[in-house]
């Protein structure tokens, strides 16, 4: 059966087998790859991970997990660097019907304490570089932990803390996995949570097999022979599909790196210089994408193997991906996911790529953009964008009122603005709080901001709204220009007003040295936002 499943790549929606009522993702993918066991799984900077022995750790990291006592469902916090022991850890929890809880490697003590009491986790999976942030969060927390696992320990460990290493060698491999059904339960993503808590998002098993299948193999067309490398995190939902699900689903390599996606660490991979071996799929954001095209040690085209680029995280800006073309030769396919959706459900296709458009509906998915009303919007105007999809998250955990707001009915509210065009395309208009209304005129932010970076001094730029002396709003660019080029407020303003509709124009501009971000690279508008009405009292 899974074999079958594996092989049947999607044209349409109907052409999907959906998996079996029982089904275990983690089960799923491990068995799908038994014949390629001496094929390379995942190479990080200590080594490679071949399928065998991928199977082999991740059977014997749930046998290790069940003997300490934890019982189907509960919950696994997997604070965890990516390297070749984070995969690793999710399939083994997942496989011996645990529920891994993958949470942001980059939060404060206090973030963590909130998860570990918010998902009830009965054991952690930590990295010994992020063992002192776990260890506060424990001491500030009232929730008892059984177990702490630790990888790569840099420190002497506790007697409560056990080496990962010594504890799976311990183990005898369970033979088979949890027998779980479709719709239970396989894991949870926090949100980023750029106001107020995370939220903790709950997927079922079924859904990674369907963004595998209906975006990594039905739009992007990966391969066996294809080597992965992922900025994003496999924290991330776009990470862990890009670095985990989706090469897996084909039997392909992927290149993990723990250390911070600076454009020479990312350039480092992509050339080869960590196992030997250079990536022919790059998962990218359009942050780092601005970041590698201005940074000096921009590698040749004649010095990558790159077949394949894609972008999300926020709209990619048509400049940024025409020039990657144009150095690369190579297209970025942009496209928008969610963590509720789990990935990408909105893209550009390989071969047919709209620059400054997010492209179409992925096959499997319908997209409903929806006005104030609450009713279907014509073409050319904003709507609210609402999907629908088999990948949909099954719950915010402990959250009735955001479920119901979030999840309504089959549909998925994003929290985006967009505009249908008359190709069929998709153009980002921003979040749904970030939009403007100058003069009884939707403005989006993006856009002004997408306007900006063209021009030859600007880095990255970020628009608000602000209110005048008579409780108007007005635009406000935030803007960081490249290092030794210069720029003058009038001469940014005119650029904006030959190319857009004059009342666009940001009114006021600041010069600043960064924009406040997520881990994930998305500008915070509302820290922007929060700034200026500091300023103001």
């Amino acid at each position: 059966m899974n074999s079958e499943l594996l092989n049947n790549i999607p044209s349409t929606t109907s052409s999907v087998s959906p998996p079996p009522e029982k089904f275990n993702i983690a089960g799923f993918l491990l068995e799908c790859n038994e014949h390629r066991s001496n094929r390379p799984a995942f190479i990080d900077d200590t080594g490679t991970l071949s399928y065998a022995a991928l199977s082999e750790r991740a059977r014997r990291l749930g046998a290790g997990l069940r003997s300490l006592g934890l019982r189907r469902e509960e919950r696994v916090l997997l604070l965890m660097q990516d390297c070749n022991d984070w995969p690793v850890s999710f399939l083994g929890s997942i496989y011996a019907g645990l529920v891994p809880v993958a949470v942001n490697t980059l939060l404060t003590a206090d973030d963590y304490a909130y998860m570990l009491e918010h998902s009830r986790a009965q054991a952690v999976l930590v990295s010994g570089a992020l063992l002192p942030a776990l260890t506060a969060a424990m001491t500030r927390s009232d929730h008892e932990v059984v177990k702490v696992i630790v990888s790569n320990p840099v420190a002497p460990l506790h007697p409560s803390e056990v080496e990962f290493e010594s504890f799976i060698q311990g183990q005898v491999a369970l033979q088979k996995p949890a027998q779980t059904k479709a719709d239970d339960p396989g894991f949870w993503l926090y949100s980023s949570g750029s106001t107020g808590r995370p939220k903790g998002t709950v997927h079922s098993h079924a859904n990674p097999y369907w963004t595998a299948q209906l975006y990594g193999k039905g739009v992007l067309d990966l391969k066996e022979s294809d080597v992965c490398f992922s900025a994003a995190k496999l924290f991330f939902a776009y990470g862990l599909g890009n670095g985990l699900t989706f090469p897996m689903s084909v039997g392909a390599c992927t290149v993990l790196m723990s250390e911070r996606p600076t454009p020479d660490a990312t350039f480092k991979r992509m050339t080869g210089g960590v196992g030997n071996t250079k990536p022919t799929v790059f998962f990218g954001a359009p942050t780092g994408f601005a970041g590698m095209l201005s940074h000096p040690n921009l590698p040749e085209k004649k010095e990558v193997a790159l077949r394949l680029v894609s972008s999300a995280g926020e709209a990619l800006p048509a400049e940024i991906g025409e020039r990657f073309t144009q150095h690369f030769g190579v297209n970025i396919v942009d496209g928008i996911g969610s963590t509720e959706m789990l990935h990408i459900f909105l893209s550009n296709r390989p071969n047919d790529v709209r620059y400054g458009t997010t492209g179409w509906p992925v096959p499997g998915y319908e997209i409903e953009l929806r006005g104030d009303d609450g009713l279907p919007v014509p073409n050319s105007e904003p709507g609210d964008l609402y999907i629908k999809g088999p990948s949909a998250a099954l719950m915010y955990w402990g959250n009735r009122e955001k479920s119901r707001e979030t999840f309504q009915g089959g549909w998925t509210k994003s929290g985006d603005k967009y505009v249908r065009n008359e190709d069929g395309t998709y153009t980002y208009g921003g979040r749904t709080d970030d939009m403007l209304k100058v003069s009884g005129i939707y403005v989006s932010p993006f856009e002004v901001e997408a306007t900006l970076i063209q021009h030859s001094s600007v880095l990255e730029a970020a628009v608000i709204g602000i209110n005048d002396n008579n409780g108007l709003t007005k635009t406000k660019a935030f803007v960081v220009l490249k290092s030794g080029s210069s720029a003058t407020e009038d001469e940014l303003k005119a650029f904006v007003k030959d190319k857009l509709a004059p009342y666009k124009y940001p009114r006021l501009i600041e010069f600043v040295a960064e924009l406040p971000k997520t881990a994930t690279g998305k500008i915070q508008r509302f820290k922007l936002r929060a700034q200026e009405n500091n300023n103001t009292k």
